[in-house]
C-alpha cells in the first residue's frame, strides 16, 4: 500500500468515484460520510449505495462520520461536498493541525458559488479565505467532463487539475491518474471553475429544450446544437468578466468537454431537472427559486444549476453582461415565466 494518506471529505457520488480510484492504487484513503448509513454500506457492503450504486469501493478506503478523522494527518485533501455546504464543512476542520500548519495539500471538485460579502465567490477563492493564509494560490481545483457513474465503471475520463501553483496542480494530476483517468494541468483558475459552475444552468435550459422536443415540432437536434453554442458563449463571457486568463480553457475539456456531457449524457442532474421542469412541472411545488434553493433536498437529487443560477444572474448583472440563456432560466425557476415561454425568449 502506498505511504501515502488521502481524505476526501464528501461521501457523494464523486467522492465516491475518486475514492475508487485511490483505493486501486492501493492508497491509504478515508472518505467522510455525513450519514452514518453511508459509512457503514461502504465499510461493510464496500459500496456507495445511495449515491453510487453497483461500483465497488476497495479494501483500502475506509468511511467515518468523524470528519476530524478524515482531515488529520492526510498528505492530500479533497473537499467533495455541495457548494450549499461548504463553508460549514471547512470551518469544521480548519483546526486540524496538519491544515493549521500547512502540511496537508488541498484540492476541490466541488461546482458552483459560495456567499460572500461583496457578492457571489469561485469555490477556490471561498475556500482560500476560510483557510490559513499559506494556502492562497495554492488550493486545487479539479473539474471537467467526470460523470461518477461513468468514472466508477472505469470509462475512460478527463479532467483538469488547476490551480495558481503548478506544482501542487501536479502533485493532484499524478495522485488521481489512473488507468482510464487523466489529468491536464492549467493555471486558469477562474476559467476552469466558471466552466464548472455555468455549465449546470445551461443544462437546465438544455432538459427543457429536450423535453420540449417530445412536446412540439418547433424544437429538435438543430435548436439543441443553437443552444449548446450559444450557452458557451455566456460562459466564455462571464468568465472574461470575472477574470479568465486563458481563452482555450473554454475550447477545452474544461469548457465545451464538460458542458457536451453535462448537457448530453444520461446521468446529468441538470439536464433531468431541465426535463422534470416539462414533463413533472417539478418547480411548481416551489414558490420562487428561494424557495427552490431552501427545500432542494426534496426533489431527491441535487441540481447545481439551479443554485448558480441565482449567482450568475447576479453576476451578469454587476458586469452589464447579455446572459439571455442564464435569465431564462432563472426567471423559470423563480416562477416569473412558463418554461414552454423558453423557445420564444430563446430566439429573442
Amino acid at each position: 500500500m502506498s505511504e501515502k494518506k488521502v481524505g476526501i471529505i464528501g461521501a457523494g457520488a464523486f467522492g465516491t468515484a475518486i475514492a475508487k480510484i485511490l483505493g486501486q492504487k492501493e492508497i491509504d484513503t478515508t472518505i467522510w460520510s455525513f450519514t452514518e448509513q453511508g459509512a457503514s454500506d461502504i465499510n461493510d457492503k464496500r459500496e456507495n449505495c445511495e449515491f453510487l450504486p453497483g461500483v465497488k469501493v476497495p479494501p483500502s478506503v475506509k468511511a467515518t462520520t468523524d470528519i476530524i478523522e478524515a482531515a488529520t494527518g492526510r498528505d492530500y485533501l479533497i473537499l467533495a461536498t455541495p457548494s450549499l455546504f461548504l463553508v460549514d464543512t471547512i470551518k469544521q476542520i480548519l483546526n486540524v493541525p496538519n491544515i493549521q500548519e500547512g502540511e496537508t495539500l488541498i484540492a476541490t471538485i466541488t461546482k458552483g458559488f459560495a456567499p460572500g460579502k461583496n457578492g457571489p465567490q469561485f469555490i477556490v477563492e471561498t475556500l482560500e479565505n476560510y483557510l490559513p493564509g499559506f494556502y492562497k494560490g495554492n488550493v486545487v481545483y479539479i473539474s471537467g467532463p467526470s460523470h461518477a457513474e461513468e468514472i466508477g465503471m472505469g470509462k475512460i475520463t478527463g479532467l483538469i487539475s488547476a490551480s495558481a501553483n503548478p506544482r501542487n496542480s501536479i502533485e493532484f494530476r499524478e495522485l488521481l491518474a489512473s488507468p482510464s483517468t487523466r489529468l491536464f494541468s492549467s493555471l486558469d483558475v477562474v476559467g476552469v471553475q466558471t466552466c464548472a459552475a455555468i455549465k449546470n444552468v445551461i443544462a437546465i435550459a438544455f432538459g427543457i429544450l429536450d423535453a420540449l422536443k417530445e412536446t412540439t415540432e418547433l424544437v429538435g437536434d438543430n435548436t439543441e446544437s443553437f443552444l449548446f453554442a450559444a450557452g458557451l458563449n455566456e460562459i466564455q463571457s462571464l468568465g472574461k468578466a470575472l477574470g479568465s486568463t486563458h481563452p482555450e480553457t473554454f475550447t477545452s475539456i474544461a469548457g465545451v468537454g464538460d458542458l457536451d456531457v453535462t448537457c448530453r449524457s444520461q446521468f446529468g442532474r441538470n439536464r433531468r431537472f431541465g426535463r422534470d421542469i416539462i414533463l413533472k412541472r417539478i418547480h411548481e411545488q416551489f414558490e420562487n427559486i428561494d424557495d427552490l434553493i431552501s427545500h432542494i433536498g426534496s426533489l431527491g437529487y441535487l441540481p447545481e444549476g439551479a443554485i448558480a443560477a441565482q449567482y450568475a444572474v447576479l453576476l451578469g448583472e454587476k458586469h452589464g453582461l447579455k446572459i439571455p440563456i442564464i435569465n431564462m432560466v432563472y426567471s423559470i425557476l423563480n416562477r416569473k415565466i412558463k418554461p414552454e415561454e423558453a423557445i420564444n425568449l430563446f430566439l429573442g
